[in-house]
C-alpha cells in the first residue's frame, strides 16, 4: 500500500497476520511526515515521552513516530517480526500484492466452480483490484465450518455472527494449497 500517493493522514496494520510475525507481533502506525509534530497519541506510555528515565510529572511527547509508543516494546514479539521480515527482503511488494489477490480469486472459483458460492454471501469485493490478501465470506453455520475446515488443516477465522475469514499470504501459500482449501470448503458445504 502506498501511504503517500493515497494520501492518507494515518494508517494502522498488524504485524502478526500479514507480515508473518505470528501471535504476539506488534502493530504498526504509520503518520503523514508534516502532521507528526502537532500529531498527539490517545494513549501515551512511558515509551513516548521525550525522556521517558527522567521520571517527570508532566509528559513531553517525544520526537518523531516514538511519540506514539503506548507501553514498554514487546522484545519477543518483535524479534519475531524482525525475523519474519527477513522473508520479505528482495520481494517486490507489487508482486506479492498481486499474488495474493490471485490467491483469493483462485479461493473463489474453486468453490464457485464446485457449486458451493450460492450457500455463502462474499463480504469482500469480488473484483481482485478492489481487495487485499483476504476474503470474508458469510454463512450461518460459519463458525461451525470454521471448526470443521480447522480439523482438515485450513486456518482462518471467524467473526461473529457468521462471518468466516480467509487470508492469503503470498510468501507462504501456494496456489496448490488455496485450491485444496477452496475444495474442502465446498465439501463441506456439499454435506451439509
Amino acid at each position: 500500500m502506498d501511504l503517500s500517493h493515497s494520501g492518507a493522514d494515518f494508517a494502522v496494520g498488524c504485524g502478526y497476520k500479514f507480515l508473518n510475525g505470528g501471535p504476539g507481533a506488534p502493530a504498526f502506525l504509520s503518520v503523514r511526515p508534516d502532521l507528526l509534530a502537532d500529531a498527539r497519541s490517545p494513549i501515551p506510555g512511558w515509551m513516548a515521552h521525550a525522556d521517558p528515565f527522567a521520571f517527570a510529572a508532566e509528559f513531553t511527547p517525544a520526537p518523531g513516530i516514538r511519540r506514539f509508543a503506548c507501553g514498554t516494546p514487546p522484545v519477543l514479539g518483535l524479534k519475531a517480526l524482525e525475523i519474519a521480515l527477513e522473508a520479505f527482503a528482495g520481494c517486490a511488494i507489487p508482486a506479492l500484492a498481486a499474488k495474493a489477490r490471485r490467491l483469493g480469486s483462485l479461493f473463489l472459483a474453486t468453490v464457485e466452480a464446485a457449486g458451493a458460492m450460492a450457500q455463502l454471501r462474499c463480504v469482500s469485493p469480488v473484483e481482485e483490484d478492489r481487495r487485499g490478501a483476504q476474503i470474508s465470506l458469510a454463512h450461518p453455520q460459519a463458525a461451525a465450518l470454521m471448526a470443521a475446515l480447522a480439523e482438515r488443516g485450513v486456518i482462518g477465522d471467524f467473526r461473529p455472527p457468521d462471518i468466516m475469514r480467509f487470508g492469503f499470504s503470498p510468501l507462504i501459500l501456494r496456489y496448490e494449497d488455496v485450491w485444496r482449501a477452496g475444495r474442502i470448503l465446498a465439501r463441506l458445504l456439499e454435506a451439509d
